[in-house]
């Protein structure tokens, strides 16, 4: 914890150290500066109002790319005909650029809920692929059991491909909230949804207030912090609960 902490001030000099070099706040806010920006930001109903919009829309569509990828993962496990026909959707979606993606959605479904199917978009194709790689490395001897025992395709997902899943999970959230979070932010900077983190993110660059962009910037920080501790959580309850049965 104090390694943490040392190295966290040591940035956090380095920070302001550039900022004074620079002496120029329009072009970086120092710590300080950004740090009475968000003081100010706490006190304004539209603050609140953002985080809300954006961590519940963000969050939702990472879950749901989680929950789509990794359903797919479990069919294509299963059935390698499903896989095939996957094969060519999951690379274009890792070939499109996210401002395509945000045009396409802007012109089909508008701006209200853009953030959430961005992320959705994004992330599925990171959790499909870690977990379809993770279930071709499942034991052969565990499905050669289940097929002799006729358990249903539903228990051999529940009680053979998440168990051995639990480590490719893990590793492969934190990328993936990442990549939502980035996603979802630069999807609401360029549709401008009102009352959104990335919304205040573009009237802080309209206006050269470097300390407020600073500051929406290390809120959208805290927010994926605080987004991939939940997931996390919710694997560690999903496990717990699976070896108390």
């Amino acid at each position: 914890m104090k390694k943490k902490l040392l190295i966290i001030i040591f940035w956090l000099g380095v920070w302001e150290v550039l900022s004074r070099v620079i002496s120029n706040p329009i072009l970086i806010a120092g710590p300080l500066d950004t740090l009475k920006a968000l003081y100010e930001m706490l006190s304004e109903k539209k603050f609140y109002l953002a985080v809300r919009n954006s961590f519940l829309n963000i969050t939702g569509g990472i879950f749901l790319g989680a929950f789509i990828g990794i359903f797919s993962a479990a069919l294509s496990g299963a059935f390698g005909i499903i896989e095939d026909f996957l094969s060519p959707l999951i690379k274009v979606l890792k070939s499109i650029p996210v401002v395509s993606f945000v045009v396409i959605v802007l012109l089909w479904f508008g701006n209200t809920h853009l953030s959430l199917e961005i992320s959705a978009v994004i992330t599925m194709p990171l959790f499909y692929l870690s977990y379809l790689e993770g279930i071709k490395c499942t034991d052969k001897k565990m499905l050669e059991m289940a097929a002799v025992f006729k358990m249903s395709f539903l228990s051999r997902v529940r009680y053979i491909y998440l168990p051995s899943l639990k480590g490719t999970i893990k590793s492969s959230l934190s990328l993936a909230v990442g990549m939502g979070w980035r996603s979802g932010a630069a999807a609401e900077v360029i549709g401008q949804p009102m009352d959104t983190l990335g919304n205040g993110l573009y009237r802080a660059k309209i206006f050269l207030e470097t300390d407020r962009l600073f500051a929406w910037t290390v809120v959208i920080i805290l927010m994926s912090v605080l987004s991939e501790k939940i997931f996390r959580r919710l694997l560690d309850l999903l496990w717990r609960d699976k070896e108390k049965k």
